[in-house]
């Protein structure tokens, strides 16, 4: 793996020209041909496995042209203080309305609320549902537009109107996420390297990569229905990703130019080390998105193979591009210093040369292959030598002072047990709170109260029950019954003497007059624990509802939908647990060659990912500093967010464990003691994976700047648990268990050695058996490459 991706650096550095314009190429045909495509899809609601979704496809096949997922509107009328909805004028106001909103476009049917229980008790309150012959993505700008109007007139004739419901477009703020984290990833580079060139490189890269990735998406998005949350994930992780792979390679190749070699060497070492440590990287972020698909949820599948789209994009590009953009600047990614000594150097000898004449130029040139003094026999110092870097007539130097990383790993070395229990005991108690985890679908509950559909929730729970906006839809199906209509008004009766039911709606039948529909609304909201256990005993009632009516029925409805797919996703964490886990923990065996070192970076993100379930359910649940992070409104966590945080902080948390110990593993291997293997792992490797982990918190802290609660919780929840696992796991956790195990960390039983292809990602091979190529000009080909 290391010989071939050296040569593969090398072969991008001196082809550097064919390689930036094939990735030119390629962004300019993926981007013709997203912005050539049709809009994408919206996002699949279908979860197949699940008894709301099994009723909802029951409801379209007996009730044809009447879509259970059809787009809704349900407009709420609050009448002025002190008078009621009831009266003349405001009656006049509502009547008005519904009569303007059913004449409108695509708009099925709109309901009086006079008509029906659509009055509060107190009658200061009342609500229109508007229905549309068409879904929620298909509902046009006119008719938007249209009920837009209708509102307005009601609110000039003095009633407080608010809206809410699929039809409706949010109007909530997108916020600037990726600017942010583009920004913060500048000013941290710049401050880390020292150059404007180093600081822009992975930048540049990184913004090719998800260029290519989203214009691809957008490309692709028709044809396989990859909705625009495919593209949002896919644009978080792409950005991430791509900073940091692109910084290790450039980090890496700045080692290698302060070791003295040229820079097309130093590029192809960079690539056969770094990259190595990129590829396999990669390759346990890929596992944990593509393992997505075993969960069963389609949605799910096509947002975790878009976002491994994009990762595997961003290791191409560091493989190639970075090398290539190297060749170009192979100076400017070096820090003023180590350019201002270069150069000093080089003029230095071209002096010597022949005080800077064209003619001294040329006998300089042909002395330089030899590396002798022109006059003199004495041969000056190789290229690459510790006296050619420093000018030192003996090659040595002083010894550079010791960094805070190699300070802070002899400081957890010397004391491993008090920092191993210590990250243990913080992190486990972090991990408390996830122990009151509540899983739920937050809706128009958990917007901000500047948005008209969390102010029409508001109005309806306030005036008819908590339970009004959350109505748990009943599907009957009595083609079994003698008599259908007694079998389902004794249905009907079974659920609404249930405890917790507030009312049952009239039922509706299909043509037939054997399948009905009927409305319960609960007592209590839809994010409750209550409700979820009312569910649960309607379904409960079910065996014994059958067997005295002869009918069978199925709940569902938003709510019910929440309440199943949340259950649904918490029954299939262990088995994805199980299978990123397994397969990772099986790469892992085959990078670092150890049983133990994997075994340690699982436990590790164990400990990470419970943290940061427990800060988000301390957060956004039980509401501690929820101000703080613009937090307006607590509920259950996002059903779909521990598998989110489980799959993508394990793939980040193995780019830290990769990046770290991989320069641990290549210090042992290359002679040095355990102990002072890690100590070289961290003189090398803490300031990158630092900085890369900071550019990651500031690119998902960024997308809590807008006002969607579910993309504020993504981000606050991939951001702690980035700084669990880089800072505390990675940086303390790590270093305290390798010390304890000492060169028991790197044992592999002997028969799994024999059996295990050897990857070298270490680059052993590298130092044992690559071409020096130091002395050959960097306008000359390479002999090597004539093997690639």
């Amino acid at each position: 793996m290391a010989t071939f991706l050296y040569r593969l650096g090398r072969l991008a550095f001196r082809r550097r020209l064919p390689v930036v314009l094939l990735w030119a190429a390629v962004l300019a045909v993926v981007g013709m041909g997203g912005l050539s495509a049709s809009d994408p899809p919206e996002d699949s609601t279908s979860m197949p496995g699940i008894e709301a979704q099994h009723a909802f496809d029951l409801i379209d096949e007996r009730f044809p042209g009447a879509a259970a997922d059809g787009a809704d509107a349900r407009v709420v009328f609050v009448a002025p203080a002190g008078e009621k909805i009831t009266g003349a004028q405001n009656r006049a106001a509502v009547d008005a309305f519904v009569a303007d909103i059913a004449e409108a476009p695509q708009v099925a049917g709109a309901v009086d609320p006079f008509d029906g229980p659509g009055v509060s008790d107190n009658g200061t309150t009342a609500y229109a549902t508007v229905t549309y012959e068409v879904t929620e993505d298909e509902v046009s700008g006119a008719a938007r537009t249209a009920l837009d109007d209708a509102i307005d007139e009601a609110r000039d004739a003095g009633l407080t109107v608010e809206a809410g419901g699929s039809a409706l477009e949010s109007s909530v703020s997108a916020g600037i996420g990726e600017v942010i984290g583009i920004a913060v990833a500048a000013v941290v580079l710049l401050i880390t390297f020292g150059s404007l060139a180093a600081a822009g490189l992975p930048l540049i890269t990184a913004l090719v990569g998800i260029g290519v990735s989203m214009f691809a998406i957008l490309a692709l998005g028709s044809a396989l229905g990859l909705s625009s949350t495919v593209g949002e994930l896919a644009m978080m992780l792409g950005i991430a990703v791509g900073i940091d792979y692109s910084l290790f390679v450039v980090s890496r190749y700045r080692e290698e130019r302060a070791a003295g070699h040229e820079p097309r060497e130093a590029a192809g070492r960079a690539a056969g080390t770094a990259g190595s440590a990129v590829v396999f990287a990669g390759l346990t972020v890929v596992i944990a998105l593509a393992g997505l698909a075993v969960i069963g949820v389609p949605m799910l599948t096509k947002m975790g193979l878009g976002a491994a789209g994009a990762v595997l994009v961003g290791v191409l590009v560091a493989l190639t591009l970075v090398p290539a953009l190297l060749g170009w600047w192979p100076d400017a990614v070096l820090s003023r210093g180590a350019r201002g000594a270069r150069g000093a150097r080089r003029l230095s000898r071209d002096g010597a040369d022949g005080g800077g004449s064209g003619a001294g130029w040329r006998v300089g040139r042909r002395w330089r292959a030899g590396r002798t003094s022109p006059g003199s026999r004495t041969p000056l110092p190789a290229r690459g030598s510790a006296a050619d870097v420093t000018g030192s007539p003996d090659g040595t130097s002083p010894p550079a002072p010791a960094t805070l990383g190699v300070r802070w790993a002899r400081f957890v070395l010397s004391r491993p047990v008090p920092v191993l229990l210590a990250t243990v005991a913080g992190l486990g108690i972090l991990a408390v709170p996830a122990t009151d985890l509540r899983l739920g679908m937050p809706g128009d509950e958990a917007k901000p109260t500047s948005t008209t559909e969390r102010r029409a929730y508001d109005a309806l729970a306030e005036g008819f029950g908590p339970g009004f906006n959350g109505p748990l839809t009943v599907v009957v199906d009595a083609r079994g019954a003698d008599d259908p209509e007694a079998a389902v008004a004794g249905v009907a009766e079974t659920i609404g003497g249930t405890d917790g039911v507030v009312s049952v709606s009239p039922p509706r039948f299909d043509e037939p007059g054997e399948t009905a529909v009927l409305s319960a609304t609960p007592a209590t909201a839809p994010t409750s624990e209550r409700t979820k256990d009312l569910v649960h005993d309607i379904r409960g009632q079910r065996p014994a509802t059958e067997a005295a009516t002869g009918a069978t029925y199925e709940v569902t409805g938003t709510t019910a939908l929440n309440i199943d797919v949340g259950q649904k996703l918490q029954d299939a964490l262990i088995p994805y647990l199980a299978t990123i886990i397994g397969l990772a923990f099986l790469l892992l065996v085959l990078v670092f060659r150890s049983v133990l070192v994997p075994l340690k970076a699982a436990l590790g993100f164990l400990l990470s990912v419970l943290a940061a379930l427990g800060a988000v359910v301390t957060v956004f649940q039980q509401g501690h500093l929820a101000g703080l992070f613009g937090v307006e409104q607590t509920g259950p966590v996002m059903s779909m967010m521990p598998i989110f945080l489980v799959g993508i902080v394990f793939g980040l948390a193995m780019d830290y464990q990769v990046f770290l110990v991989s320069r641990m593993r290549e210090a042992y291997v290359h002679g040095e003691d355990a102990r002072e293997a890690v100590v070289s792992g961290f003189r090398h490797s803490a300031r990158v994976v630092a900085v890369a982990a900071v550019i990651m918190m500031a690119v998902f802290a960024g997308f809590m700047t807008g006002g969607e609660q579910v993309i504020k919780m993504i981000g606050f929840g991939l951001a702690v648990a980035v700084f669990f696992d880089a800072v505390v796991v990675r940086m303390a956790f790590v270093p305290a268990v390798l010390a304890l195990l000492g060169k028991r960390a790197w044992w592999l039983p002997r028969p799994l050695d024999r059996l295990l292809p050897r990857v070298d990602v270490e680059g052993e091979a590298l130092g044992r058996g690559a071409p020096d190529l130091r002395k050959v000009p960097d306008d000359e080909p390479d002999q090597d490459l004539t093997r690639v």
